[in-house]
């Protein structure tokens, strides 16, 4: 990528970098946004940083931006919220739609998608708050917020007497949780830019599962490249993540999330439709080992608004 080809198709465009905002996951959404406004105008082009609040729809207008790169995390940001202002604002903007966001924050409604297009993910339940809670027979379970992001919430509960309290862990970031299957084996993910899957990262977290700690603290994970599991899996899990991409009518990127088992089953857990941007996050990881530099990656999640 040369500086004549960025200006040309960027010439009198001013980017928005839309960050922070109010949900549990602000403060890696500043990282990511920040990171993404340096990539930028390193790049020399205009953009600007905004931190969202209530009153973002007066402040985009006042800052008359031509194309907004969202880099908010959770809800809000990564729910269809903002895409749905931004649609009637008439401002192009990065990422996936009001569809895909929507879906893919709602773990429920994307454990449904992935059953019924023949996507293997764990067994699950729901639970609102107030309630009848269900009597578990197997152990362990997973408990989780039904919509949020960076593992926040989540419990795995291997016993009956820390059940209650892992919901009401998983209760303090939502109304609704799921609780699901627990499977053992190597966690991995898989980026997605344009439709094609990017190479695979296995994780190895320092602590029991890949949790906030070990997403967003230096030295919290090892991430394996390439991940570390045979060819039948690594084919499989590429082969979900794109179907996953067309299934969730994604646009320009996701990241999906999932289990290789023991029996080299691969079992997908979740699709991120705004993945990390920050120093440790895995979608700028896999672009690297596919040939993109992180001001290239940036500029590609850029074209996709045009």
């Amino acid at each position: 990528m040369n500086n004549f080809d960025i200006t040309a198709k960027l010439k009198n465009k001013k980017i928005g970098v839309l960050y922070g905002g109010f949900s549990s996951e602000r403060k890696i959404s500043i990282l990511s946004g920040k990171a993404v406004l340096r990539a930028l105008q390193k790049l020399k082009i205009n953009a600007c940083g905004i931190d969202v609040n209530r009153s973002i729809a007066e402040i985009i207008k006042k800052e008359k931006i031509d194309i907004a790169y969202i880099a908010l995390h959770g809800s809000t940001g990564e729910d269809g919220a903002i895409q749905g202002m931004l649609e009637v604002l008439g401002i192009p903007y990065t990422g996936c739609g009001i569809f895909a966001s929507a879906t893919s924050m709602d773990k429920d409604i994307s454990k449904r998608l992935f059953h019924c297009t023949g996507i293997l993910t764990p067994e699950w339940k729901t639970l609102k708050k107030f309630e009848p809670i269900p009597e578990i027979k197997n152990y362990p379970v997973v408990v989780k917020p039904v919509a949020q992001g960076s593992a926040l919430g989540v419990t795995i509960v291997k016993k009956a007497s820390c059940f209650a309290a892992a919901l009401k862990e998983a209760f303090n970031y939502d109304k609704e949780i799921v609780i699901e299957q627990f499977i053992e084996g190597k966690e991995i993910t898989v980026g997605v830019l344009d439709g094609k899957s990017l190479p695979i990262i296995g994780i190895v977290p320092k602590g029991e599962f890949y949790d906030f700690k070990s997403k967003y603290q230096k030295g919290g994970s090892r991430h394996i490249i390439p991940a570390g599991i045979s060819s039948r899996a690594y084919k499989m899990a590429q082969g979900y993540a794109e179907k996953i991409y067309r299934i969730f009518k994604c646009n320009a990127m996701c990241r999906v999330d999932m289990i290789v088992d023991k029996n080299d089953k691969v079992w997908a857990l979740e699709n991120n439709t705004v993945p990390g941007m920050t120093e440790t996050s895995l979608l700028p990881e896999a672009s690297r080992a596919a040939g993109y530099d992180f001001e290239s990656l940036v500029f590609k999640i850029v074209e996709s608004a045009l």
